[in-house]
C-alpha cells in the first residue's frame, strides 16, 4: 500500500499535518488556463483567482506561487498581476486548477527526537475523483509542485484527495465516509485499513468520521465544503440560510454528531456554526455545493468565498469572531465555483517549518 522513505535518511515517523493557521512559507494557487474547461467562465475566473492571489500578498502575507499553463494564461496572469513582487508565476503543466486534491500534502517530522523538525510533501495516487474527471497532467501536479520547492518527497500508493481531509495539528483528521470510504477510490478499504494508512502517511492519531457531504458534490462529499477546524478543539459547520436550505439536515446532523467527540488529545469539540450560502443553483437551476466552509486561512487573513451577498456578510462577520488575530474577507467565487470548487480547493499551503 505505502511507498516509503529509507529509514537512513534521518526522518522518524513521528509526523503530524500542521494546522492550517501554523505559519506558511508558501502558497501555491492554480490559475485557470484551459479556455476548454471553462469557456465563458475563463476570464471571470482567472478575474477571481487573481483577486485571490493580490489579498494572499498583500493582507495575507502570503509568497504566492501561481502555477499557469501555456503562452495565454502566463499574460494574463501578468497582465493582472505582474505588479505584486510577492506573487511568483510559474510555468507547470496540469489538468485544472484543484492543486488542494492533485497536490502534495505537507507534513511536519521529527528528524532526530530532539523538536527538530523538516517539512516532507507527501504524495498520493490520483484517478479523478473516483474516474469522473481524468484530466492530463493532474497526475504530474504534485510532483511539479515538490520538485520547486525542493523538498525530498515520499509517495503512497493509495487514492487521495487533499479536500478530503482537514486536520488541527495535533493528528486528528475530520473526512467523511461517503469520499473516503468510497469504492471508486479504494475499492478494498475498510475503515480500519483507511486508518491505518492515514496514520502512516501522515501521522493521523484519530479519525472522525462525519457522513454525508453536501447535496450534488462531484467530489463524494469533501469535507473542506463541510466542516473545518479553526483552532485546536473547534469546528467550524454551517447552519442553514433560508427554509429551502437543501442541505439543512446534513448541517444539523453534521453540527450534532461533531459535538459529541473529543480530538486526539480527549479534548471535547466546540462547535461553532456559521450561515451557509442557502440554497444556490446553476444556469441549469440545478442545485450546486456551494459553501463558505471553503475558507482559505493565510498568515496574516482568512479569505471565503462568497456566492451572494447576505449569507457571505453574516459568514465574514462569523468567522472573524474565531479569526480575532487574522483579518476575514470575503471575494466572490462565482466563476470559480462553475468549475465545481473554490478557495480552498485551489490552493496548498507549504508549512514553515523552524528546525
Amino acid at each position: 500500500m505505502t511507498k516509503n522513505v529509507p529509514a537512513a535518511n534521518g526522518f522518524s515517523d513521528d509526523r503530524v499535518v500542521p494546522a492550517e493557521w501554523e505559519p506558511h512559507q508558501a502558497m501555491w494557487l492554480g490559475f485557470p488556463s484551459h479556455e476548454n474547461l471553462w469557456q465563458e467562465d475563463l476570464i471571470p475566473a482567472q478575474a477571481e483567482v487573481a483577486a485571490l492571489a493580490r489579498v494572499l500578498a498583500e493582507a495575507g502575507d502570503e509568497q504566492v506561487k501561481l502555477m499557469v499553463m501555456g503562452d495565454a494564461a502566463r499574460k494574463a496572469a501578468e497582465d493582472m498581476l505582474g505588479d505584486l513582487k510577492k506573487v511568483e508565476i510559474i510555468d507547470g503543466k496540469f489538468g485544472d486548477i484543484w492543486f488542494r486534491d492533485t497536490g502534495p500534502i505537507y507534513v511536519s517530522i521529527d528528524k532526530d527526537g530532539k523538536d527538530h523538525h523538516a517539512a516532507r510533501p507527501i504524495s498520493f495516487l490520483n484517478n479523478g475523483w473516483g474516474g469522473k474527471y481524468h484530466l492530463k497532467y493532474d497526475d504530474q501536479v504534485a510532483a511539479q509542485i515538490t520538485t520547486a520547492d525542493g523538498h525530498a518527497s515520499e509517495l503512497h500508493e493509495f487514492i487521495l484527495e487533499g479536500g478530503s481531509l482537514d486536520h488541527d495539528g495535533f493528528g486528528t483528521v475530520l473526512t467523511t465516509r461517503q469520499c473516503l470510504l468510497n469504492p471508486n477510490r479504494n475499492p478494498d478499504w475498510t475503515q480500519s485499513t483507511a486508518e491505518q494508512a492515514l496514520a502512516e502517511a501522515l501521522g493521523a492519531k484519530k479519525i472522525i468520521w462525519l457522513g454525508d457531504g453536501l447535496l450534488n458534490d462531484h467530489t463524494d462529499g469533501h469535507i473542506d465544503n463541510l466542516a473545518r477546524f479553526v483552532a485546536p478543539g473547534v469546528v467550524a459547520c454551517p447552519v442553514a440560510f433560508g427554509v429551502d436550505d437543501p442541505n439543512a439536515e446534513i448541517y444539523d446532523a453534521t453540527a450534532k454528531f461533531l459535538s459529541q467527540q473529543t480530538d486526539a488529545r480527549g479534548m471535547p469539540l466546540q462547535v461553532v456554526r456559521i450561515p451557509s450560502p442557502g440554497k444556490t443553483l446553476d444556469e441549469d437551476g440545478e442545485i450546486i455545493p456551494a459553501s463558505h466552509m471553503n475558507f482559505l486561512i493565510a498568515n496574516d487573513c482568512v479569505v471565503v468565498p462568497i456566492y451572494n451577498d447576505r449569507p457571505g456578510e453574516m459568514a465574514v462577520e462569523a468567522l472573524q469572531s474565531l479569526f480575532p488575530e487574522r483579518t476575514v474577507l470575503g471575494l466572490s467565487s462565482e466563476a470559480i465555483l462553475t468549475g465545481g470548487g473554490s478557495f480552498h480547493c485551489i490552493s496548498q499551503q507549504v508549512p514553515l517549518i523552524r528546525a
